[in-house]
């Protein structure tokens, strides 16, 4: 069934991926957009007033929200932190209400976050694992309740939790890929720090597999079945660009050079996409070495 769907944040990786495989399969696309409407699968909303007219959501039957700041964008001072915050509340409160006053059920897919579980050592994570602590953990708590104007009107709501999204174009392994080339893309810290990954190309059909499949709702692991150790992850980005990756980041320098948010990086998340292997998914890219050879080729 061909669907009509909306998309915010449509101008980053994620969004523009998405917007280009929905269009490909034939669905209808819609982005939400905070200049003007210049074309005519533009609507204009401003989520910092809250103002989206649930009119423009007319025929909609599913929204994917994926706008907010950039979490690695800048340094984790007080006031950008209050707009990492701000700005995930603004826009899913605005789509969420929206979507209440719609007067029938639409399906959300909401973006979210690994950093909900916060650092766990060597714990496997799936979706019904408690929140832990930090920065991160509160945001992606406070973010997914915003949603709940949405999912009281009876829309059913998924949440993306994503984890480190593989695109040589942007995201985590854009800021990595150009020091690997360079034989600086040693360990983070002792490296021992489980990183969960998904290519790009499988977190937009993972979405999509969301969107076909609303009965999935609540959080969902946004990661291929398999993670890997840092240091394993730096090793084997340096074999696909022919470099050695063999002279660790101590973990006080990166304090000094990005501050507050090392934390998150130095961190280990080692999640189990326990909710898309349920519902039947399939991974392109199950190993690490498929996932960053696609990467840095596309």
């Amino acid at each position: 069934m061909t669907q009509r769907v909306a998309i915010t944040g449509s101008s980053g990786l994620i969004g523009g991926a998405l917007s280009s495989y929905l269009r490909d399969r034939g669905d209808e696309v819609v982005h939400l957009v905070r200049r003007s409407a210049e074309a005519a699968h533009e609507v204009t909303w401003d989520p910092a007033r809250q103002q989206l007219d649930p009119a423009a959501l007319d025929g909609v039957t599913a929204v994917v929200n994926l706008a907010g700041a950039g979490v690695g964008d800048h340094r984790w001072t007080t006031s950008y932190k209050r707009t990492l915050v701000q700005s995930r509340i603004d826009c899913t409160t605005t789509v969420a209400r929206a979507l209440a006053e719609v007067g029938r059920p639409v399906r959300l897919v909401s973006g979210s976050a690994m950093g909900f579980y916060g650092n766990r050592g060597e714990e496997v994570l799936d979706e019904t694992s408690s929140r832990g602590d930090g920065f991160l953990s509160d945001l992606v708590r406070d973010w997914e309740a915003a949603a709940a104007p949405a999912a009281d009107a009876g829309c059913p709501t998924a949440f993306t939790r994503s984890s480190l999204v593989l695109s040589a174009r942007g995201g985590a392994l854009g800021r990595m890929l150009p020091l690997a080339r360079f034989a600086l893309g040693g360990p983070l810290g002792n490296g021992r720090q489980w990183w969960s990954w998904i290519s790009l190309e499988d977190e937009v059909r993972a979405i999509t597999h969301l969107i076909d499949h609303p009965d999935i709702v609540g959080p969902v692991n946004m990661a291929a079945p398999q993670p890997e150790r840092q240091k394993d992850f730096a090793a084997q980005l340096g074999r696909l660009v022919h470099r050695p990756a063999i002279v660790p980041a101590p973990s006080p320098a990166l304090r000094v050079v990005i501050g507050e948010m090392v934390q998150d990086i130095l961190g280990s998340q080692r999640l189990e996409p326990a909710a898309l292997s349920a519902s039947g998914f399939t991974w392109n890219h199950e190993s690490l070495e498929d996932g960053l050879a696609w990467a840095i080729t596309h």
